[in-house]
């Protein structure tokens, strides 16, 4: 198959290599031109694991242009893949969406054509996208009309840093379609995903005893919706047991063998149950925003979701309260934040806590210290006004300060060498964001332990701001 896919970020450009990896003739078209010429130079522009070897595999069957004209004729399918920000109201933004549909059907040779929305969009989208697709389609052509188009949905659920595994071998695929033609056209993309026929790429290994992958193929209004309530049920399920850490923490119990204990339940499951400082990235909060706006624009609430983003909120005030409380205060502190990407094995810093907490303990008087293995690049570029707190290495953060806060629970943390950091610090205190560290071993290093179920009473007796350097 032939197949463009519009936009380069996270979705397109994992989604063009792994189509392309399968034996598709991919083109990848972007307006940014650095991005393009970073891609045509061997170049990934962003850091997801394995994309970059995986492109390396592609023989050929993977190009990269900023001309709609070199991606769109001749292609049996066109997917956009570009970005659906949030608006101010909560809904989503289409106009990268609408963007991508006016140049397609502007350069849409009138040959038979599924495009494919990949981006998170609302119910009704593809109406809009068809709409837009066939005007530009009229007045490149005079207005002949004609052509047989149709609008389907393919929605991602792509964890970064996994984004390849997730893509290859998915938990489903899901597609909206309202023609049968084009449902042809998008098992014959999926085929070698749903029969898992392809020889699995060196780095990314098929997990074992995977066969085949469930297909669901239903209408696309249904396809839409269901994007939004994975996004939804998953930032629920991660408020919970947050919220379940909170009582824990006044009750006196262990929040991770709480979590331990509920997701043993197969009707519950243990993914999404660590209790920590909230979600971030590109999904949660804008796919939970659109849900609540086009409820709202159908005369319903969805209040369970509502309560959700505000637990999340709270999670992360919970951090700076508790640093306040245990440090006596926040003003002239120096505080370490480790981790700046919203997850690990991503640079990607779409509201990534890092951000919020660093700017809001640069508000209460602190000073801050930041590091982060991959996304420090991107992070100079994209937050200007924190970049001279950046580190180049744990190392340079911890000296000196009063207190280290794990954000981000990168592999490369949890090996570092506590004690020596202990050493170094004028007060021991780690707050561990991700319950990622094993709090005994923090002790013996020297450290106050700290974490969002972890009462501040539960340090050392004394005065707060009297906690004894470990020098």
């Amino acid at each position: 198959m032939k197949i463009a896919i519009i936009g380069t970020g996270y979705v397109g450009l994992t989604t063009g290599a792994c189509f392309a990896y399968l034996g598709h003739e991919v083109v990848c078209v972007d307006v940014d031109e650095s991005k393009i010429a970073q891609l045509r130079a061997g170049e990934s522009p962003i850091f997801e694991p394995h994309l970059d070897e995986l492109i390396a595999l592609c023989d050929g069957r993977l190009s990269f242009t900023t001309d709609y004209a070199e991606a769109i004729p001749g292609a049996d399918a066109a997917f956009i893949a570009v970005g659906t920000p949030p608006l101010p109201d909560g809904n989503a933004d289409l106009s990268y969406v609408d963007s991508a549909a006016e140049s397609l059907g502007a350069h849409w040779d009138g040959g038979f054509l599924t495009v494919v929305n990949k981006s998170t969009v609302p119910i009704g989208s593809a109406s809009r996208v068809e709409t837009i697709v066939r005007e530009a389609y009229g007045r490149q052509d005079g207005g002949a009309g004609g052509g047989e188009l149709h609008v389907a949905s393919n929605p991602e659920f792509l964890r970064e840093g996994l984004a390849i595994h997730d893509s290859i071998y998915p938990d489903r695929v899901v597609i909206g379609v309202d023609d049968p033609r084009s449902a042809e056209v998008l098992h014959a993309v999926y085929q070698p995903i749903l029969d898992q026929t392809f020889v699995p790429p060196p780095s990314v290994p098929r997990p074992e005893g995977l066969s085949a992958v469930p297909l669901v193929a239903t209408d696309v209004a249904s396809a839409e919706l269901i994007k939004y309530a994975s996004n939804g049920f998953l930032a629920l399920k991660i408020s919970f047991i947050n919220e379940v850490g909170n009582l824990a923490e006044r009750v006196g119990a262990d929040i991770a063998d709480v979590a331990r204990g509920v997701g043993l339940d197969a009707r519950i499951g243990p993914r999404f149950l660590r209790a920590g400082i909230g979600w971030g990235g590109s999904c949660y909060a804008k796919d939970t925003a659109a849900l609540m706006a086009m409820a709202e624009e159908h005369g319903l609430e969805i209040p369970i979701i509502d309560s959700a983003r505000a637990v999340n909120r709270r999670q992360r005030e919970l951090v700076i309260e508790k640093l306040s409380e245990a440090l006596g205060g926040l003003q002239g502190r120096r505080i370490g934040l480790l981790g700046l990407s919203f997850k690990p094995d991503t640079d990607d810093l779409r509201d990534a806590p890092s951000i919020e907490i660093a700017n809001r303990l640069i508000s209460a008087g602190a000073e801050v210290r930041l590091h982060d293995p991959i996304a420090m690049d991107r992070f100079r570029a994209e937050q200007r006004e924190l970049a001279e707190f950046l580190c180049a290495s744990p190392d340079e953060v911890a000296p000196g300060c009063d207190a280290l806060v794990l954000v981000t629970e990168w592999r490369d943390y949890l090996a570092l060498d506590w004690q020596r950091l202990a050493r170094e610090m004028r007060r021991p205190l780690l707050f561990d964001g991700r319950h990622a560290l094993d709090a005994a071993t923090l002790a013996e290093a020297g450290f106050r332990y700290l974490s969002p179920t972890t009462p501040v009473s539960s340090l050392d007796a004394g005065r707060a701001d009297g906690l004894t350097a470990a020098r």
